[in-house]
């Protein structure tokens, strides 16, 4: 519910006389300087300016040429953001391009647009000098902003979607857009403004036919002050234009880029629930961080229905060792054997995409076939039904550590890791999260942490102690 206070017809006058005034101002300034030049060659007034850019727009040159350099500058800018965009993705499966390419990329950002305008008037003649020009200076500014992105990735989500087998374009729109987006908009910000200067640039030094930079040139060689101006106002209001309209979409792209994740192929793994063959055994297993172990060498074998619950103080290595039964670190000795087919995991933090509904959340991670009314049923055994169609960040931690306790047996595969599964949750939620994980545990592997003794007993689990 909306509970900003209507906006009376006073302040919106108010803020458009506050827009509007500095613009006034600045326009009786460059009137009165243009009275200072009787010629009229140095400086024109903004009416003269004004009458040249109607007389101009009357004519076919006027949109041809706009038309000449639009189409070109546009052309550029796309092409600068593809070409980054493979050389980004190149970079990133391969650490030796990277290696190879930063220093060309850094030499061609760092040249004057006015060397790089000569060489290729040199290479390519003039026709279409303005399209190489905006598209050397997007590359780089583009690769630069994207692989920033890509490294400041939060590796939490890049695990979750790792262990869930999230792949394709589920995984780029749910994880890989939202991370790369922030830079990508503030690259954008400065690179469309800057593509309509180099662009014009270019044309002014190679002056193609039929361009705004011959217009502009050639006002200048007949001192036509009011139409270099008036030339000089439609480049200014072109670029305004594309750099505004580019950034609205562009910022327009999420949430809308986490729903086409939804309705992408569910590439994920083939859920292998009642499968006889899986298995998760351990023996002589040692975890830690380096080379120091948290605890003594251990052993365990499970089977389909099998449930262990991991018990010891904070610190002691719960959490180290569901994340090497999950692969997310290697043991340091030992030996650990899992046939079981999918993993899903429930971690100590929460991990949910933050801008989609609880139901979004559940159907992004499950299995091939599994409906929304199935996610919808599945989510009201452990949340109210007002707090399905919410955002998940508008939830309580209770509710945060449900959804994600529900999306854990949603996904395929034989294998649940839970860390801490009850964890924030009140009696009443606490019974009947218990209750949930006995009724869909039924033929998987379940692996959980927890502190409280009871909750073993409850799942007919059996013990580790580390």
């Amino acid at each position: 519910m909306d509970t900003n206070p209507p906006i009376d017809k006073k302040t919106l006058s108010v803020r458009a006389l506050t827009r509007c005034a500095p613009i006034a101002f600045w326009l009786v300034v460059w009137q009165v300087a243009s009275t200072l030049d009787s010629s009229g060659i140095l400086l024109c007034g903004p009416l003269d300016a004004l009458f040249a850019l109607c007389r101009l727009s009357s004519t076919q040159t006027f949109w041809s040429s706009i038309w000449f350099s639009t189409l070109r500058i546009v052309a550029g800018v796309l092409l600068g953001y593809v070409i980054a965009g493979v050389l980004v993705a190149a970079s990133w499966h391969t650490s030796t391009m990277r290696i190879l390419l930063q220093p060309a990329l850094l030499a061609i950002k760092s040249t004057p647009v006015a060397c790089v305008v000569v060489i290729l008037l040199i290479w390519t003649g003039a026709a279409n000098v303005s399209v190489i020009t905006v598209l050397l200076l997007v590359v780089p500014a583009i690769y630069f902003a994207l692989c920033a992105g890509l490294d400041n990735m939060d590796a939490g989500q890049r695990d979750l979607f790792e262990i869930f087998g999230v792949r394709g374009r589920r995984r780029f729109f749910a994880l890989i857009w939202p991370a790369i987006l922030p830079y990508l908009e503030a690259a954008s910000s400065t690179v469309l403004g800057m593509s309509w200067k180099a662009g014009i640039a270019a044309e002014l030094i190679g002056v193609p036919a039929g361009s705004l930079g011959e217009r502009i040139y050639q006002a200048k060689l007949l001192l036509e002050t009011p139409d270099l101006f008036a030339w000089t106002f439609c480049v200014i209001c072109l670029s305004w234009l594309f750099e505004h309209g580019a950034m609205a979409l562009l910022r327009g792209t999420w949430p809308r880029a986490a729903k086409l994740a939804l309705r992408a192929p569910r590439d994920l793994m083939e859920s292998g629930h009642g499968n006889s063959d899986a298995s998760l055994r351990a023996q002589g297993l040692l975890i830690g961080y380096g080379a120091e172990p948290l605890c003594e060498p251990l052993g365990f074998s499970l089977g389909p229905s099998s449930c262990l619950c991991l018990q010891a103080p904070s610190g002691t290595g719960k959490t180290t060792l569901l994340h090497t039964v999950a692969r997310l670190q290697r043991p340091l000795a030992g030996s650990l054997e899992n046939t079981a087919r999918g993993c899903s995991m429930m971690f100590q933090d929460t991990r949910l995409v933050e801008d989609l509904d609880a139901i979004d959340n559940i159907l992004l991670f499950a299995r091939p076939g599994f409906a929304r009314k199935d996610a919808r049923d599945l989510a009201c055994e452990l949340l109210p039904k007002d707090a399905l169609s919410r955002p998940v960040r508008e939830l309580s931690g209770g509710q945060r550590r449900r959804v994600e306790l529900t999306r854990a047996f949603a996904a395929p595969g034989e294998l649940v890791l839970l860390d801490e599964p009850f964890g924030g949750l009140d009696a009443q939620a606490h019974s009947c999260a218990l209750a949930f994980v006995k009724r869909h545990g039924a033929g998987r592997i379940v692996v959980f942490a927890t502190h409280d003794a009871g909750d073993a007993q409850a799942l007919g689990a059996q013990i580790l102690e580390l």
